[in-house]
């Protein structure tokens, strides 16, 4: 077994506004505060420890970092879609009408959006 292999992960979301994006992973993506200390706002999510941390100078990647594997990609878009949220279109890609890209075989689907500082994130079966 390796060193970490039966660690719980812990992702760390950067913010410039952590008061915001707090709102957003609460309210918008339906996510349980679990608490907040000087140093984040933190949920439970699938297991994991998510913490958004305020970093002032921060600037988003233009790449996936935080993907939600969900059972219908379709329902959870159209359900995020109705609290607001924009999916994200992407040249050479052949996403659907909802934003959701079908890849090659049929069995993997993706729809990407950003939070309020511009992580990209992402629902998945996959």
């Amino acid at each position: 077994m390796g060193i970490l292999e039966s660690a719980r992960p812990a992702i760390v979301i950067c913010t410039r506004d952590r008061t915001r994006a707090t709102e957003f992973y609460r309210d918008m993506l339906g996510l349980t505060l679990a608490y907040e200390d000087n140093l984040a706002a933190v949920f439970q999510v699938g297991g994991a420890t998510l913490r958004l941390a305020f970093v002032a100078d921060f600037a988003p990647h233009d790449h996936t970092i935080l993907g939600f594997c969900v059972a219908d990609v379709e329902a959870a878009v159209r359900a995020l879609r109705e609290k607001g949220i924009t999916f994200n279109t992407y040249a050479g890609f052949n996403q659907n009408e909802l934003g959701i890209l079908t890849l090659p075989g049929g069995g993997v689907r993706v729809a990407w959006f950003k939070d309020p500082d511009g992580n990209v994130l992402s629902v998945t079966n996959a």
